[in-house]
Order: C-alpha cells, then structure tokens, then sequence
C-alpha cells in the first residue's frame, strides 16, 4: 500500500482490539466493583463461628452454616423479611394510583409552569433521605403516624413517588391522543379513559416504575427507621442492628445481606424478561 508523504494514515473509528479491550475493563470493573464485595459477603455468612476469620487468614480456614441457621431460625429476621414485602407491594399499588394523575397532567395537558412542577416532583429525589424523613417526621408525630406500618408506608410513598411519575409520564407520552380523543367521542368519561385506554397502554410503564418502586421501598432505610423503628422493623434495620445497632456483627450482617439481596435480584430477573428497553430507558433519560 502506497503511504502519500505528508498525510497521516487514518485509524478506523472503531476495531476488534478496541472491543476487546472494552469487554475486558467492564468485566475487570464487574468483578472488582461487585463480584469481590459478593465473594467477601459469602464468605462471612459462612464463617465457623468456632474459629472466626482473623488476619492474616485470607479465607476463613474453617466454613460452617451455622450463621445461616441461626438467622433463618430467628423469628425476627423472617418476620422483619414478611414485613418487607408487605410494605414494599402496599407502597408500589399506592404509589402508582397517586403517579397516574400527576403523569397524565404532566404529559398531555399544557399548562404554565410545567417545568417548575416537573423539578418539584423531583424534589425528594434530589433532597437526601434523611431530611425528607425528619421533615416528614415532626409532622406525623402531630398525626399520630410515628411508629406505625401506615406512617412507614406513607413516608416511603413520598420517595418513590419520582420515578414513578417519570417514568409514567414517559409512557403516556407515547399513547396517541386520537385514541384518549375517540373515546372520548364515543362517550367514556374520565374514569372509563382511565380504566380502557390509559391503564391498558400504559402497563408496561406500570410495571417498570412498580419494579423498581418495590425494590426502592424494599431497601428503605432512613425513612423506615426515623418513622417506624423500633416497632416496624424492616430487613434494612434489622442489617443496621447488626451493623451498627449492637456493635458490629459481620457473620450475621452478611446472611441478612444475602436475604436482603434475593428478592431484589429476583425483581431484577423478572424486569429483564417483561419489560422493553425504551419504556424504561425514556423515563430514566427525564430524570
């Protein structure tokens, strides 16, 4: 190949080397950014409790289950996981009733300000939890909410309510206003738009913003803990208890971290298999 003096030789804009070396830092950032915090985590969940794990030991030189045993036989740390789910499916149903309206306004009405209400419902993402929670806090001590499952279901409502909306916003956005305009033509009023035409077309939003909505309220900490500890006791507080609570117990810290994990890495799983890559992807870009 003949090289003309003077003009550089251009480089492709993209090769087979550069593909490589890519999938070798992801996988290189996988394993070092979780696939090692997830070895160590195992590893402590099964340490022996007869013979611990101490430097200059790089893996335990004895594993047991008995950490296992002890925490799946604790009716607290079963309890607090019921407790979990329970208050993570009445957040996720509460939550996407109270988005609906808010992401039809924001996606078909015009009206002034829109702009300003769309950073106002962002605003409990962008102020960190634990104010939120205080500022909240004082207010449900007058209404008698503190230390209550309805008080933790509420206080998390307001953190998921966001992406929730986003997201739904996103998917309404998508639905053609000749179908909400026809059936309107047709007779049906708001509550039948609702219930035929807009819930319908929106489930996958739906189901995007309920997933992680789930998954945000089962992994709930500071809310949780300033409006219901120590009467509502969800897994993230029973981790803290080992953590920090009673002195730090990393044995048991890691079985509940475990516990903690499945069902988020289930939700995850299901998200994957049902959902489209857009739906979830324009609500993630109006953030």
């Amino acid at each position: 190949m003949t090289v003309v003096p003077g003009i550089a030789r251009q480089r492709a804009p993209f090769m087979a080397a550069d593909g490589r070396w890519i999938s070798a830092g992801l996988a290189l950032a996988f394993v070092v950014g979780l696939g090692l915090p997830l070895l160590v985590t195992v590893l402590w969940s099964l340490v022996d409790p007869k013979v611990g794990w101490f430097s200059p030991d790089v893996v335990p030189s004895s594993l047991a289950l008995d950490h296992w045993k002890t925490a799946l036989g604790n009716p607290s740390v079963l309890r607090a996981l019921g407790l979990s789910i329970l208050i993570g499916a009445a957040v996720t149903v509460l939550t996407a009733v109270l988005a609906l309206p808010t992401a039809y306004a924001l996606a078909k009405l015009p009206f002034r300000m829109k702009r300003a209400v769309e950073v106002f419902v962002l605003a409990p993402l962008i102020v960190p939890g634990i104010i939120v929670a205080v500022g909240i806090g004082a207010m449900f001590f007058r209404l008698d909410l503190v230390y209550t499952i309805p008080g933790v279901i509420l206080v998390q409502t307001v953190g998921t309510l966001p992406l929730m909306i986003r997201i739904l916003t996103a998917t309404i956005e998508a639905i053609p206003n000749d179908l909400i305009a026809a059936a309107r033509t047709l007779g049906a009023g708001p509550v039948a738009v609702t219930r035929y035409v807009l819930i319908p077309l929106a489930w996958p939003g739906f189901i995007a913003g309920g997933l992680l909505t789930f998954v945000a309220s089962f992994e709930e900490f500071e809310k949780t803990f300033i409006i219901g500890s120590p009467f509502v006791q969800t897994l993230p507080v029973i981790l803290w208890t080992y953590l920090g609570g009673a002195g730090i117990i990393f044995p048991n810290a890691a079985v509940v971290t475990f516990i903690l994990l499945v069902p988020m890495l289930v939700v995850f799983f299901l998200a994957g298999r049902v959902l489209r890559d857009d739906v979830l992807a324009s609500g993630m870009g109006k953030l």
